[in-house]
């Protein structure tokens, strides 16, 4: 029997967070969230689209301001939290960006990895001891079926590169980098004995506010029929996420998606990912760059048995890889 929004157990009591919440999946996570008696922290970077994202949802909400694409601000805004929450059940790392405007984060990052994963990576890290303690909490974070573009080397100089901002690839590798880090932080959860689990989701096509990038000429057509013919409403397209945080019997680590046509569309049900997304070894040298990029260490261990290998420095650029 397909899962629905219907099959999600009452939320009353429950703090949530999710990012990039003021339009498209994350706006209906949120609203969803919230019609099922969750508290809803809507982090956006836009506090006005935020406020009127809000409005349209109802329920117990909260706008916090979040731009991912700055760890000053991913810092204020992990604090501001810390600051009125003893605790958090779910945190929904949503928010992303796909060919942006502008090359580099603020911190100097490629955009695409800047944001959707070091932006991710350093707010979890900030926020997890809110949730280590509290039972059935979750994060979820949000991949893409894109991974299977993600070529080439997760690395230092490849993080700082400023000619991904119209690359498939470059996006690639975050949402890559996305599934790289949800399932290592799983494994570490559980080294740790922790309450919170890890998982991973992916929407599959839906024509959300994403695709007003500036895409490489070659994509335009093609994204264009598949959206067309593939996507689904972002309703729909926010299932995998909200089965994943709610869903009791999915279990730490899972990764789910659309089940039909080639999970661009469907119910969410367990999702397949490319041989690249299941590297050990490339989990523990992500992590080890994320730290090293963002300034923010995990409390959590590697797994036991489970070296973190060391990082390679070029002799030449100094670049680590």
């Amino acid at each position: 029997m397909a899962w629905s929004r219907t099959d999600i157990p009452d939320q009353s009591g429950r703090t949530a967070l999710v990012t990039g919440a003021s339009g498209g999946i994350g706006l209906e996570t949120a609203r969803v969230l919230a019609a099922r008696g969750a508290h809803v922290l809507l982090a956006c970077r836009s506090v006005g689209r935020g406020r009127a994202a809000a409005a349209r949802i109802g329920g117990s909400t909260e706008v916090v301001r979040l731009d991912l694409a700055s760890l000053d601000s991913v810092r204020e805004a992990a604090a501001r939290v810390r600051g009125r929450y003893e605790r958090l059940d779910l945190l929904v790392n949503n928010a992303g960006v796909m060919f942006p405007a502008y090359r580099r984060t603020e911190d100097g990052f490629e955009a695409h990895f800047g944001v959707n994963h070091l932006g991710h990576f350093a707010l979890t890290g900030l926020l997890l001891d809110l949730m280590a303690a509290v039972p059935g909490s979750r994060v979820v974070t949000v991949a893409s079926l894109a991974h299977r573009a993600g070529l080439g080397a997760l690395d230092e100089a490849g993080a700082r590169s400023s000619t991904g901002r119209r690359s498939l690839t470059a996006y690639g590798r975050s949402k890559l980098a996305n599934l790289l880090f949800a399932r290592e932080l799983q494994d570490r959860l559980t080294a740790a004995d922790a309450a919170t689990a890890s998982l991973a989701a992916h929407p599959g096509l839906s024509p959300t506010g994403l695709w007003q990038g500036d895409p490489p000429r070659f994509l335009r057509p093609v994204a264009a029929a598949g959206l067309r013919w593939l996507a689904q409403p972002a309703d729909r397209a926010a299932l995998p996420s909200l089965r994943a945080a709610t869903d009791p019997g999915v279990p730490g680590g899972a990764h789910l998606g659309p089940s039909r046509l080639f999970e661009s569309r469907g119910a969410p049900a367990a999702a397949r990912s490319s041989r690249a997304s299941r590297d050990v070894a490339a989990r523990a040298r992500l992590w080890r760059l994320s730290e090293e990029l963002t300034g923010v260490r995990y409390a959590f261990p590697p797994a036991p048995g489970v070296a973190e290998p060391p990082v390679a420095v070029c002799p030449v650029t100094g670049a680590r890889g």
